[in-house]
């Protein structure tokens, strides 16, 4: 069974910085990532990783946000920096299974999600 716990959530002022941490417990994990949600909009994502450590942004935090991986200890990290109003949010994590596949070799199984982690900016 795969659990992903959030941890580092918390009320800060505009202009600060948070860094929130996700523990995915269970093997063959792949890509992991970073999302968002607030109230009465849809979840967004914000940054994934991929194993190999290949990183993707939203355009709405490139140079504010930084994903990174600790693949030993199975945790994705997100360093957010310069934060915003904006950025409140319910922020969760994600990460995909891989199974093999004769052929293929390892390929997308499923998708989990934590509980998330609430972020408030706000002075």
């Amino acid at each position: 069974q795969v659990q992903l716990v959030e941890s580092g959530g918390g009320l800060v002022q505009p202009g600060g910085s948070l860094r929130l941490s996700c523990v995915v417990s269970g093997s063959h994990i792949g890509t992991m990532g970073w999302y968002r949600q607030a109230p009465g909009k849809e979840r967004e994502v914000l940054a994934t990783i991929t194993e190999g450590g290949s990183t993707n942004y939203a355009d709405f935090v490139k140079g504010r946000f930084t994903i990174s991986r600790d693949n030993a200890k199975n945790t994705v990290y997100l360093q957010m920096n310069s934060l915003k109003s904006e950025d409140t949010a319910d922020y969760y994590c994600g990460a995909e299974t891989l199974q093999f596949a004769v052929g293929l070799g390892y390929v997308h199984d499923k998708d989990y999600w934590g509980k998330g982690t609430l972020v408030t900016v706000s002075s």
